[in-house]
């Protein structure tokens, strides 16, 4: 095993131009989400949230 090696790895080039989560992500728009479930996060209550558009995507996908 050769502890020196370094890849580079562009996401991009992962996924497929055509593929669904592209399209969605294309056809989507998850800022509004943003106010929808702000006053559910309280702003001075300790560590930071997890990103509520990540939690929709991860249910949704």
């Amino acid at each position: 095993m050769d502890r020196d090696l370094v890849e580079f790895v562009v996401i991009d080039q992962l996924v497929p131009k055509e593929h669904l989560l592209r399209k969605i992500d294309a056809a989507v728009d998850f800022t509004q989400l943003y106010e929808m479930v702000e006053p559910l996060y309280c702003e001075d209550n300790g560590r930071p949230s997890i990103d509520p558009v990540v939690l929709v995507k991860m249910v949704l996908l």
